[in-house]
């Protein structure tokens, strides 16, 4: 595998030179050429810039949920915790497998912001791209979004990467425990004069890389080996102006955990029995990131210009003995590759006391292509198979598309306590679809005393579907053999198309006591192409589709109190999502499916009612140091599953579940020992057995069970 394991060379490389280069230097930066460099003002300076790059792109009118380093360090699992994992706890936001998550019951259309600028997504999988511990801070922007936020609008993650201290500073840390894991890590940054960098690397091993599709406590064939590293350098060319560049990799590879007891439904090659649990299936991914951004600051205006570039690939091997066949009826061998880059730009300009005026741009040029190597059997016009001898079939292809986006808005301050922001985006696609639309954008904030806050705000919303797609020209390959679709609903295929959104949202913030916050926040929303992706292959990529109309609100309570040594939250959402008349990619699906929601509007596979989650910490000051027990809890009212009656689609639910964390944390800040750090952690403390999916529903691919209690320590070095 040149590329990745050339590109994981080069982030070792960099992760390496610095620590060996860093020793016992004291914490005065050093001379450059261009002369004495006064070490404070360099700080005040990369700090001033800070919030000035965060003023360019705010989040005036949009709800936000936000996890600062101590909430990410005390949480149970500490910063080896997955960010899927920690982002469960913010309200609105449901569970899945694959390590998939839903924020207020969408399917994906999640955007990942490092710093503020885009992270172009990859190929679907069950990867994690970034690491938790490159993060000082994490937010979860919802609702409607100022004009700046495009594409992907269900939810912003925006990550604050470690960054801005000026003297050395990381640490080592091993974590592991139940299931084989094994995790160690390391962090470290540390400046030059006006270069100031940041580096982390970690690798992750174990037993549970994907879900679980038996309630047993352990999966059969689930392994994992996963390599992640991030790199972050930042120079301050002046008092306004600075040139920053972040990049980093992400590489795994998952054994597909087998299902045992499984009857084979074909015979191939005079074989009719095969022992699902020795079935070896495997996928890798890899997905690579770099971005460099320059920033201009000068009052009254800002400007940061920052060009990127992805590249993301996946590979799934069918198991190779070839008994896939006997079940599915075909076996794939996918490779699937995404080359992606273009350019962010963002400014403001304070045009007067009253009015912040806000505008930029983005380009991504992307380049997917897709090589299926299929084994199929031939088959006769009844279905039934005419040969037990399979042949194969290969399906290549490549697409080339464009991403445009340009937006202007105002921030109007009409009052003192009232606020106006309003604008627009226009976004085009040139892809497998050729859509724009112009996108107004209004929120109005009002804050009558300094203990409450309201909000309400409409966005028009246009989303793109993702590049890897099945072409239609794919489908009559496969006429006449195990793996053709149905005729009937082959017969007319829509070409996936871009979702388009009416989004309406309100809500409050309300001070109740000094340190207890409430907020009360509610939203609806009206879809025409309502985007969804399901699983109809072997390979665990998902595949989008859209219904032609869709609904979907909600309502979220959040609360949060922080007193002295004690923090403590909770959270509560109840929603839904519901689609009519799938308009694209009808050959995934029945011809009574297809009929029956053309007809009829149904619960979309990922809709829950009700989610919660809830936590608390304690700071306890011992001899040793600082003692941080912790717990925090998930509940699941069950995602959408097929009607037990056989009638409508996804017309049950799952059964509800709740799961509990414990951890507890020892830093030890005196002695000889200073500087480390011991924790331990219980995951699903009353070992729970719940189901994530069962394998039934609109595009679900397989069962899928939460993982069983495990047992994790971990040790940490401090320096």
């Amino acid at each position: 595998m040149p590329v990745p394991n050339t590109l994981l060379a080069v982030l070792l490389a960099a992760a390496a030179a610095p620590a060996m280069a860093a020793g016992p230097a004291p914490s005065v930066a050093a001379t450059p050429a261009g002369g004495a460099v006064d070490t404070p003002d360099i700080v005040v300076t990369a700090r001033k810039l800070d919030a000035a790059r965060d003023a360019i792109l705010p989040d005036l009118g949009a709800s936000k949920y936000s996890f600062d380093r101590a909430a990410l360090d005390t949480q149970p699992g500490g910063q080896d915790r997955g960010l899927s994992q920690v982002l469960l706890q913010a309200p609105g936001v449901d569970q899945d497998g694959d390590g998939e998550i839903h924020v207020r019951n969408e399917h994906g259309n999640l955007q990942y912001r490092i710093n503020g600028v885009i992270i172009p997504e990859s190929i679907g999988g069950f990867g994690q791209t970034i690491d938790t511990r490159v993060a000082d801070s994490i937010a979860l922007l919802t609702g409607t979004l100022p004009a700046q936020y495009g594409y992907r609008t269900a939810g912003v993650v925006n990550i604050t990467t470690q960054s801005g201290k000026f003297d050395l500073d990381g640490d080592i840390d091993f974590y592991g425990g139940s299931r084989g894991r094994i995790e160690p890590s390391f962090t470290l940054k540390d400046a030059t004069g006006g270069l100031n960098y940041f580096v982390s690397f970690s690798y992750l091993q174990n037993d549970l890389g994907i879900e679980n599709p038996t309630p047993s406590a352990n999966a059969i064939h689930d392994r994992t080996e996963q390599y992640r590293g991030f790199v972050y350098l930042s120079q301050v060319l002046s008092d306004t102006s600075r040139l920053t560049a972040f990049g980093g990799s992400a590489i795994g590879r998952f054994q597909i955990p087998n299902n045992p007891g499984q009857t084979p439904v074909f015979t191939v090659d005079g074989q009719s029995t095969f022992d699902s649990a020795l079935l070896d299936q495997t996928q890798r991914e890899y997905t690579h990131y770099g971005v460099i951004a320059y920033q201009l600051s000068a009052d009254p205006v800002s400007v940061q210009v920052a060009p990127f570039i992805r590249y993301s690939r996946t590979q799934f091997s069918p198991d190779p003995s070839g008994g896939d066949i006997l079940f599915n009826g075909f076996s794939d061998a996918s490779r699937l590759s995404s080359l992606a880059y273009g350019v962010q730009a963002d400014a403001s300009y304070t045009a007067s006391a009253h009015h912040k005026v806000r505008g930029g741009l983005f380009f991504q040029n992307e380049r997917t292509r897709s090589r299926v190597t299929s084994r199929v059997l031939p088959v006769a016009a009844d279905g039934v198979p005419t040969s037990d001898i399979p042949f194969t079939i290969v399906s290549a292809q490549g697409k080339a598309g464009q991403l445009y986006g340009v937006y202007l808005q105002d921030e109007w301050t009409l009052t003192p306590t009232l606020t106006l922001n309003y604008g627009a985006r226009f976004d085009a696609v040139h892809a497998y679809t050729v859509e724009n639309q112009l996108s107004p954008r209004v929120n109005l904030v009002w804050m009558p005393s300094k203990v409450t806050t309201v909000h309400a705000g409409y966005a028009r919303d246009f989303t793109p579907p993702p590049q890897e797609l099945i072409g239609a020209t794919t489908v009559a390959q496969f006429a006449g053999t195990t793996k053709a679709a149905d005729p009937v609903s082959s017969a007319s295929i829509g070409a996936v198309r871009a979702e388009r959104e009416h989004y309406f949202d309100a809500g409050v913030l309300q001070t109740v006591i000094p340190g207890l916050t409430v907020g009360l926040d509610a939203y609806y929303k009206i879809k025409r192409n309502l985007l969804d992706e399901g699983q109809f292959g072997e390979a665990q990529i998902l595949s989008p589709f859209n219904y032609a109309r869709g609904w979907a609100w909600g309502v979220e309570l959040t609360t949060a109190y922080h007193a002295g040594r004690w923090t403590l939250y909770g959270n509560a959402a109840r929603g839904q999502e519901k689609g009519r008349d799938i308009v694209s990619s009808q050959f995934f699906f029945a011809p009574d499916e297809l009929a029956y929601i053309a007809a009829h509007p149904i619960f979309t596979d990922h809709s829950q009612f009700w989610t919660a989650s809830a936590g608390a910490s304690l700071s306890i000051d011992d001899g040793l140091g600082k003692l941080t027990p912790t717990v925090d809890a998930l509940y699941g009212d069950g995602l959408r599953r097929a009607d037990p009656a056989g009638i409508v689609p996804n017309g049950g639910k799952l059964p509800a579940y709740a799961t509990v964390n414990l951890g507890i944390a020892q830093a030890i800040e005196h002695g000889v020992l200073k500087g480390i750090t011991v924790r331990f952690d219980v995951t699903n403390l009353f070992d729970a057995s719940y189901e994530l999916r069962d394998g039934s529903g609109v595009g679900v691919g397989a069962p899928q069970y939460g993982a069983r209690r495990g047992f994790f320590g971990g040790i940490r070095r401090s320096f």
